[in-house]
Parts: C-alpha cells; structure tokens; sequence
C-alpha cells in the first residue's frame, strides 16, 4: 500500500461543531472548580487531574500510588477484552449465520437465547465467580456474554434480510449452496453484521469494568476499585477517560480492518 492511500485511508475530518461541546463542558468545569464552590474530593479540577493523567503516564510525579501503571494496567485489560470479544465472534457470527439462514435451526436455539439474554449482566457475576472463580477468567466469561449477542443478533437479521432475488440471481448463475453463502449472503448481510460486531466491542469494554471490579490485581478496572476504597476520585475518572481512549482506539482498528477487506472481495467475478 503506497503513503498517499495510507494517509487517505487514516485521514480524518474534524467537525468544529462537534467540539462546542466538550469546550463548553470542559470551562464550566473549570470555572467550578477555580471559584471553590465544589471541593477537591467531589471535583477534581482540570489541573489536578492532568497531573493525576501525566503520574499515571510515566511516574515521574509519584503523587499517587498507582504512578508509571499505565502501560502494565492496560496490557491486562485489553488481553481480557481481546479474549473475550474474540470469544463471541467465534461463537456468536456461525451461530447467527446458521440461524439466518436454516429456519428449524433458528427454532431451535433462538428462544434459548433469548432466555438467556434476558438475564443481566450483573446476575451473572456471582455465577461465573463460582465458575471460574475471581480473575481473569470470570472477566472473559462476561465480557464474551455481553458481547455474544448483539453479534449474533445482527448477524441473523443481516442474513435473514438477504432479498430472495438476489439468492435466485446467484443460482441462475450456477452458484452452488456454498457460493451462495460466500457471494451472495455474507456480502448482503455484512453491513448489519459488522453494526453487530461494532457493538460488542463496545460491550466487551463495559463489561470489563464488571469483570475487574471482582478483586483482580492488574487492569484499569481494578484500578477503579482500588482508587474508590482509597478516596482517589481523580484515579477513577483517569482510569474512565483511558478506558474510553482504548474503546476509541479499538473501534477504529476494527472500522479499519472492515474496509481492507471490501465488499467486492466477496462478490462474483
């Protein structure tokens, strides 16, 4: 891939609007915080928290005790959320493919999961720590729970969607049962597959801070829990703002690797 198609394919446009805002936000906040009306404890002030953010960072303040972790503490995080969220994909797009597209399949296992699904998150925590018992695997087990069914969910509304005239089209053709599925019915429905994956990755890092808050060692959210029974409300809020930035970074990693693999990869010749 030459330079100039990279910077195309990276360039993002900056809506002005879209930043009023935050802007907004960000002075009212300082402007409480500067006056005095709202303490420390309750408010950290904008100052105060970037020199929280740069300790994290890199330790060279040692104001609180969680300096220099930032590297440490998110590497555990988003091998957790990897897991996890790879986990529903494996399990969650053949399930949804086979549901879409095999209706006794899908009357099958569909009330089931939807039973299931039913059921939120936070009920199953005391479930999976007699599983699994507390540390990672109990966070992996959530963040795959969450994020399996709106994966699945999209992916058998994606190929159920897939109009009847374009699987007719594909057979008058001479595509055979598979070719259907690989030139007719996955690029049809992955628009709404790939909404389905979006979600769950989004899920997968909510659901993080569930699994963590269960008494792990490393990781953002155990940072969280740590930084509440301690009183440090600014480490709280600098463990969101990096959980938000990794969520960020995820999804367009993910919005990136969906387009180097266009539609027309899967279309007939």
């Amino acid at each position: 891939m030459s330079l100039p198609t990279m910077k195309k394919k990276f360039h993002m446009k900056i809506d002005g609007v879209g930043l009023l805002l935050p802007v907004f936000i960000l002075i009212l906040w300082y402007v409480l915080t500067s006056i005095g009306s709202t303490p420390e404890y309750f408010l950290p002030s904008p100052g105060r928290l970037t020199r929280v953010t740069v300790d994290f960072l890199t330790g060279y303040l040692q104001i609180t005790p969680y300096a220099g972790d930032f590297l440490s503490h998110s590497l555990a995080s988003i091998c957790r959320v990897t897991g996890g969220f790879l986990l529903a994909l494996s399990v969650g797009l053949p399930l949804g493919f086979l549901s879409g597209h095999i209706p006794l399949f899908k009357r099958v296992v569909e009330p089931s999961i939807h039973l299931v699904r039913t059921v939120p998150g936070i009920g199953w925590l005391p479930v999976a720590l007699v599983w699994f018992g507390v540390g990672g695997k109990t966070t992996v087990f959530l963040i795959a729970l969450a994020a399996f069914f709106p994966i699945y969910i999209n992916t058998v509304q994606g190929v159920g969607a897939v109009s009847p005239l374009l699987i007719r089209a594909g057979r008058m053709l001479g595509a055979n049962r598979w070719g259907l599925i690989t030139t007719v019915i996955i690029p049809a429905s992955m628009p709404s597959v790939f909404a389905g994956i979006r979600t769950g990755l989004g899920l997968s890092w909510a659901y993080l801070v569930l699994g963590e808050l269960t008494g792990v060692s490393q990781g953002l959210g155990a940072v969280m829990m740590d930084a509440r029974m301690l009183g440090h409300l600014d480490m709280l809020i600098v463990c969101m703002i990096c959980i938000a930035f990794w969520g960020r970074i995820s999804d367009l990693i993910l919005v990136y690797v969906f387009r180097s693999f266009p539609m027309r990869r899967f279309a007939p010749n």
